[in-house]
């Protein structure tokens, strides 16, 4: 059945089709040891698959142990790492979705614990825990340690570790891979001169700050297959006066793209609090960030933020705002969005035939 919405249409990106344009976003689920996926992943991820998205994300995949936001987070650091998440992916494929992956690095943001721990702060060594790293020796909030300078030799051995990850995710079987260049992480610490007051070759200048990431772009693009997709995650603006602006992210998406990248995902904010960001959050408040990107950066866009409802998702589309829509939050309490959001745009989305006694 041929779609009649933009939500329910294919979209091909280099050898890989996706069957409509809804993204599963990373969600951290604070159930790994070691890293290690687990059967909660597997049921979390696969049943978002089960629901109909096009795209599925693994939650932010630590490319080293400190890479990780909690001791509990997903890691892709270990060849080791890799049976299970393949056997994830084949599960989210069999469904009709397609499985991808974020490598990240948490940088000075690493080492807290879950969402539950009361107070949530800095899990120290002693408990599991490490010293995290950054641009700067500078802590994003109060209750953050105070953590380590990187010098350039062990920026270096990141930009390897970024590519590790790409390989292991290929080997894995995963057809999309996504770099985590925001919401105040390693990479983005070093786009923002808010977090990085470097004097070297890494920052200072716009050029300088970007240079970690066009690093470790490159390093991903080189081992990641040719035909597939690479997605780079940016927040596109701080929120704040003397911070990373929606101008940067347009002259950052513009190099990306010629260094292959195929998608911007285009989130903000991250650095610190803003009470701007706060004050501005509504349905589809990032969305125009998506699309100025979209129209002056010449790449495929995917927006997220409040976006809760198949009218909406469609109507970022319809406007030009994004090829794609990301949702987290939404997906967090309802794993059928889709089929939701079908019937809201007049769309009929096939159950799976072992649900098609359901209904909505």
């Amino acid at each position: 059945m041929t779609a009649r919405t933009r939500l329910f249409q294919p979209l091909t990106i280099r050898d890989v089709t996706l069957r409509n344009r809804i993204v599963v976003s990373p969600m951290c689920q604070y159930s790994s040891e070691n890293g290690f996926a687990t059967d909660w992943h597997l049921v979390h991820l696969g049943s978002r698959a089960v629901g109909g998205a096009g795209l599925v994300f693994t939650e932010a995949a630590a490319i080293e142990p400190r890479g990780r936001i909690s001791p509990l987070d997903l890691g892709i650091w270990l060849d080791e790492h890799v049976p299970m998440l393949a056997r994830i992916n084949t599960f989210i494929e069999a469904q009709g979705a397609i499985g991808a992956t974020q490598l990240a690095h948490a940088g000075r943001k690493g080492s807290v614990g879950p969402p539950w721990m009361e107070p949530r702060g800095w899990v120290t060594p002693d408990r599991g825990g490490w010293e995290p790293i950054a641009p700067t020796a500078e802590k994003d909030m109060p209750y953050y340690p105070l953590p380590h300078a990187l010098d350039a030799d062990e920026i270096a051995v990141l930009v390897q570790q970024f590519a590790d990850a790409a390989r292991r995710s290929d080997d894995a079987g995963f057809k999309v891979t996504e770099i985590h260049a925001a919401h105040g992480y390693l990479l983005h610490e070093f786009l923002s001169p808010l977090s990085n007051q470097r004097d070297d070759r890494y920052g200072g200048s716009f050029a300088n700050r970007i240079r970690f990431l066009l690093e470790v772009t490159d390093a991903v693009r080189a081992v990641w297959p040719e035909g597939k997709p690479l997605f780079v995650r940016i927040s596109a603006t701080d929120w704040d006066a003397g911070g990373w602006t929606i101008e940067d992210s347009v002259e950052l998406a513009k190099i990306l793209k010629t260094r292959g990248v195929d998608v911007i995902d285009v989130s903000s904010a991250g650095i610190g609090r803003s009470p701007l960001e706060s004050a501005a959050q509504a349905p589809l408040y990032q969305v125009p960030f998506s699309e100025r990107i979209r129209r002056e950066g010449g790449v495929l866009t995917a927006a997220v933020g409040l976006i809760t409802t198949g009218t909406e998702a469609e109507s970022v589309l319809e406007s030009g705002g994004a090829d794609l829509v990301a949702l987290a939050r939404r997906y967090l309490g309802d794993p059928y969005f889709p089929y939701r959001a079908a019937s809201q745009i007049g769309e009929q989305l096939p159950w799976p035939r072992q649900y098609r006694r359901a209904t909505l």
